[in-house]
Parts: structure tokens; C-alpha cells; sequence
């Protein structure tokens, strides 16, 4: 019989802008306990937009790593209630100028599951076309976006050019769906199980 990973106790111990950190005293086999710390993220969304055979990469500075990075559309779940796949309709039109007559998930995936309870769903936008933006601002007023083939950007994730965890993802995953001819793919509206809900 599995063990029960009972939380005696917790308390979160710093509440920041984006994340907080909950420490947990978990119930451990054999009787003992662990500390466990906890990451608390509200949860992501990413969009990997295919215009034939070229998927966009947008490129921005990451203060945490203190360099720039070629990525996919992305954003937080910062709107509450708002579900995901509008989060990532938003995201695209807000970093790209560019919306989408065609919408699935493609993988959901959780970053770090020993340390955070961050889930991000990447969705696949196809039949893309121009939109208007609003005004940009912090990181986003020196991003730019480019369109590379899909081959190309899978060669990147493979050879280390690539590195955000999201973007390597989402650009292998679409890879697969593009080699399927997108059979198998879940709709923009499935469930997401592992969404935080904090």
C-alpha cells in the first residue's frame, strides 16, 4: 500500500509579486518527517504559432538567467478567472501581433514538480494572421519576434540553442503533431488537471 504523504503543518514564509513560498512538514515513510518548500505559481500558458512549415520565436531579456532568450508566446495566468485558452489568445496578439483561426492543446506540462506546483499549457495556433496591438511595456518594449522553420527551431532544441523549457518543449511536441498531421490532438477548451487553482 502506498504511503499517504500527510502535511502536518504549513505556512507560507514570502509572498512576492508573481510567486510565494509555502514550507510543508510532510509525513515521510518510515515515520519520520521532511520539510518540503513549495514554489506557489498561478500557472502559464504558450503558444506555438505554425505558419506553414516556420514556427515564431519571440526573443526577450530574463532577468533571472540575465540574458535574452528565444522563446514561444507566453504568459502568466494572471487574470483571474480567465481560462486558458484566452490567456493564450492574449499573450500571442500582446508579444506577436497575431491571432489564430485555428486552436489545440498541444502538451500541458509541469516545470518542476520537486519544488513547484507551476503548470504551463502550450497550445497549437494555426492559420495565423496580423492583428492591432496595445502599447508595450517593461520587456516587452525591446522583444522581437521571427519566424524560423520548425526544423530549424526542433535543430536548436536539440543542440542547446534553444533552453527555455516551454519553448523545447512546445517546439518537439509540434514537431510530433506536424509528423502525425495533427491527428490526436486534444481541444483548445480540454480539461487541465494540473492548473493551480490558487
Amino acid at each position: 500500500m502506498a504511503h499517504d504523504y500527510e502535511v502536518i503543518t504549513s505556512d507560507t514564509v514570502y509572498q512576492g509579486r508573481v510567486v510565494d513560498l509555502r514550507r510543508d512538514i510532510v509525513a515521510m515513510p518510515g515515520g519520520t518527517t521532511s520539510q518540503r518548500d513549495v514554489v506557489l505559481h498561478p500557472g502559464a500558458v504558450g503558444v506555438v504559432a505554425l505558419r506553414g512549415d516556420e514556427v515564431l520565436l519571440v526573443n526577450q531579456y530574463r532577468h533571472p538567467v540575465g540574458r535574452r532568450l528565444d522563446e514561444l508566446p507566453a504568459g502568466l495566468l494572471d487574470v483571474p478567472g480567465e481560462p486558458g485558452l484566452e490567456a493564450a489568445k492574449r499573450e500571442l496578439v500582446e508579444e506577436a501581433g497575431l491571432t489564430a483561426s485555428s486552436w489545440h492543446v498541444l502538451v500541458d506540462v509541469l516545470t518542476s514538480p520537486g519544488m513547484t506546483d507551476e503548470s504551463i499549457r502550450i497550445f497549437l495556433a494555426r492559420d495565423v494572421h496580423e492583428v492591432e496591438r496595445s502599447v508595450q511595456e517593461h520587456e516587452e518594449l525591446e522583444m522581437t519576434s521571427h519566424w524560423v522553420p520548425l526544423a530549424s527551431a526542433v535543430g536548436g532544441a536539440l543542440d542547446g540553442t534553444l533552453e527555455n523549457a516551454a519553448c523545447v518543449v512546445g517546439v518537439l511536441a509540434a514537431a510530433e503533431a506536424v509528423r502525425r498531421d495533427f491527428v490526436g490532438l486534444r481541444p483548445a477548451d480540454a480539461p487541465w488537471r494540473a492548473r493551480p487553482t490558487h
